[in-house]
Order: C-alpha cells, then sequence, then structure tokens
C-alpha cells in the first residue's frame, strides 16, 4: 500500500506541475461545453424562402402572410418565374422556394384541388425534412380555414380541441437533450486523450526503464496512473453539472448520486483505452493520434448527433461495443426522465464488463512491453 501511495503522490505532483495540463482538464471543458451548447443544434431558427406568386390574389397573399408571421420562415425575396427562384438555392441565400400557382383562388372558392409547388434544397436531408413537415403544417391549417370559412360550422356543433404535451421537455428545448449528451463528451475527450499520453510520457522522458526495474507491481503501476485521472474525470462532470444546472437550467430529475456511480465506471472503462493506447505506442503524438482515431467513431456513433435507431444495423451492432452510447444514455435518462437504478442497471452493468476486459488489457500489454 505504501508503494501505491507513494506512485500515487508522483502522479499528482507531475499533473500539478505541469500547468498547460492543467488548463486542458479544467479550463477548456468549461469552455467547451459553454460554446457547444448553443452551437451544437439541428433546430432551424429561420428559413430563409423565396416566393414566386403566380396570381396575385388576396388568397396568395393571404398564404404568404401565413408563412411571414409564424417566425420560422424568413422571405428574403420574391421573383415572377421559377428559375429565377432556383438561382437563390443554387447560391445558398434560401433554401425553400414557394410556388403559387395562377388558379389558386379559382380552386378555393370552387372546392377543387389545389396544387402548390415546393422547391426544397435536399442538401441537407434532415434540413429538408424538417422545412417540409413546417411548410406542410402551415398549408394544411391554411387549406382547413378556407374550408371552414366556405362551409360555416351550425351553432351547437361539437368540435374537436387537440392539446400537446411533451413529456419530459415541454418546450421542446433542444439544449435538454444535448448537454447531458456534451457533458459524456468533453469527460471522454479530456480522460482519454489525458491518460493516452500517460505511461508514453515516462518513456520518452526515459523515466519507464527505471520504474521497470523496480519491484513495484503491474497493477500497482497502472492503478496510480489511472486513479487521478480518475478523480479529475469525476470532479470535471461536477463542474460541468453544475454549469449545465446554472447556465442552462437543465432538469436533473433523477438521482445526482445514480449519475456520479455510472460516472465511476465509466470513466474507469474510457481510461483503460487511453492506458491501453499508451502502452501500444512510442511517442505521445502516435498515442494521441490512435486516441483520436478511436474517439472520432465512438462520437459518432454514440447517438449524440446521430439517432442510432437511424443507423444501419451493422452500425447499431457496432454500438454495442461503444461505451460512449452507455452512458449518454445513462445520463439523459437520469437527468431528464428521473430513471432510477432499476432503468439503468443493464448498462451500468455492461460498462463494468468494458471497464475490467479493457483495464486487464492494459495491465498484461504493460507486461509485455516491460518484458
Amino acid at each position: 500500500m505504501t508503494t501505491f501511495l507513494a506512485l500515487l503522490r508522483k502522479e499528482f505532483i507531475q499533473i500539478i506541475r505541469n500547468r498547460p495540463i492543467l488548463v486542458m482538464m479544467i479550463g477548456l471543458p468549461i469552455v467547451q461545453l459553454l460554446i457547444l451548447a448553443h452551437a451544437a443544434t439541428f433546430e432551424l431558427r429561420s428559413v430563409e424562402m423565396i416566393v414566386v406568386d403566380q396570381e396575385r390574389s388576396a388568397e396568395s397573399r393571404r398564404l404568404v402572410q401565413s408563412f411571414a408571421s409564424g417566425g420560422f420562415f424568413s422571405i428574403v425575396g420574391h421573383e415572377d418565374n421559377v428559375d429565377m427562384a432556383l438561382g437563390y438555392i443554387e447560391s445558398s441565400e434560401a433554401m425553400f422556394v414557394l410556388v403559387i400557382p395562377p388558379d389558386l383562388s379559382k380552386s378555393v372558392q370552387s372546392g377543387l384541388p389545389t396544387k402548390l409547388q415546393l422547391l426544397i434544397s435536399g442538401e441537407d436531408g434532415v434540413r429538408a425534412g424538417l422545412i417540409q413537415a413546417y411548410a406542410n403544417g402551415i398549408i394544411q391549417l391554411q387549406a382547413r380555414s378556407y374550408l371552414l370559412e366556405s362551409m360555416p360550422v351550425p351553432k351547437g356543433a361539437s368540435s374537436i380541441e387537440i392539446r400537446e404535451l411533451f413529456a419530459y421537455n415541454p418546450e421542446l428545448d433542444y439544449k435538454f437533450f444535448m448537454v447531458p449528451g456534451i457533458l459524456v463528451l468533453l469527460v471522454t475527450l479530456v480522460g482519454s486523450l489525458l491518460s493516452a499520453m500517460n505511461i508514453v510520457r515516462e518513456k520518452e522522458i526515459g523515466t519507464i526503464e527505471q520504474l521497470n526495474v523496480t519491484p513495484i507491481r503491474r497493477w500497482q503501476f497502472i492503478s496510480a496512473k489511472l486513479f487521478p485521472f480518475w478523480i479529475i474525470g469525476l470532479v470535471e462532470l461536477a463542474f460541468g453539472l453544475a454549469i449545465a444546472k446554472l447556465v442552462f437550467n437543465i432538469p436533473m430529475m433523477g438521482s445526482l448520486l445514480l449519475v456520479f456511480m455510472a460516472a465511476a465506471v465509466y470513466l474507469l472503462a474510457v481510461l483503460s483505452i487511453g492506458l491501453l493506447v499508451s502502452t501500444v505506442t512510442n511517442t505521445q503524438q502516435q498515442a494521441m493520434f490512435i486516441a483520436w482515431f478511436i474517439l472520432v467513431i465512438f462520437i459518432l456513433m454514440s447517438g449524440l448527433f446521430t439517432p442510432i435507431q437511424s443507423m444501419p444495423e451493422w452500425a447499431q451492432m457496432v454500438t454495442r461495443l461503444n461505451p460512449v452510447s452507455y452512458f449518454i444514455e445513462i445520463m439523459r435518462r437520469v437527468l431528464l426522465k428521473g430513471a432510477g437504478w432499476m432503468s439503468i442497471q443493464g448498462l451500468v452493468f455492461a460498462l463494468a464488463v468494458y471497464a475490467s476486459i479493457m483495464l486487464s488489457i492494459a495491465v498484461w500489454r504493460y507486461r509485455k512491453v516491460a518484458a
């Protein structure tokens, strides 16, 4: 135990003396959280649109006004023909063109089917789908208004009122969904990258040979390398949760103790990956490159930006080996839904198995390098 405490003291002294590392561990994640929480969003707040009104009647102006008054679409121009309007999409000055036919009023007054043309930039499929959904909603609402005007509801007739209730996020604030995932991302980046450079740094400065000839056991060496970053990761998560609550007012419906219990297991898995990378590389540049390569795959396939259910089946199978996806799901369930232990125990168990396997491989690999 005395040997382990001495190694632990050495690691903490090295971290404290390395000021750039301290800034990277504490300062940068906070700045990144404040920036990414605002920037990393798929919400569409304003969509530039062009109107091609081939009729210029009261009904067409009313339809155009319904788009302008919703706050989602911003009309940036009016054109007389479709070809001119498509030039705006080509130059990315607009994403959507509404083409109103010359027989709109006649069709509305006679009750005949009316055809409207929506020209949407398909460059980004997700945004195009959202634009189509919003535009269809406005058009259907306006069509219903025309219908009610032509056939008023008799007095005393019953009507159906629809009221929506969005569970766990009544205001549909996208930050509620993104911030817990971004917290996981920041803890993962700092923990894995720093631990990946840990052992390889001993190789570069030449102290690894001195440690290898001492009677220090493998588990003592690996544990001493892992424990400081494990503590720092939990402290960093605490800072991030405080910012999430104070700055973004993220709801924390579940137990924070449960969050930190899961985080303790998750950090063991992530740090073990970093230590494993550190044992198979000889320079910090190599360690950074390999660790970043692994992290990019983990992050992009974690469900943070793209729903796992939308991925191909083979990709969904791969995500089962991705610890980041498990902890993001845990954070969202506990913080946003107030989930308890029974809801996340399977995910925590999977992380524990993952951490045990990766830590065992890291210890074994260090022995192989030291031999």
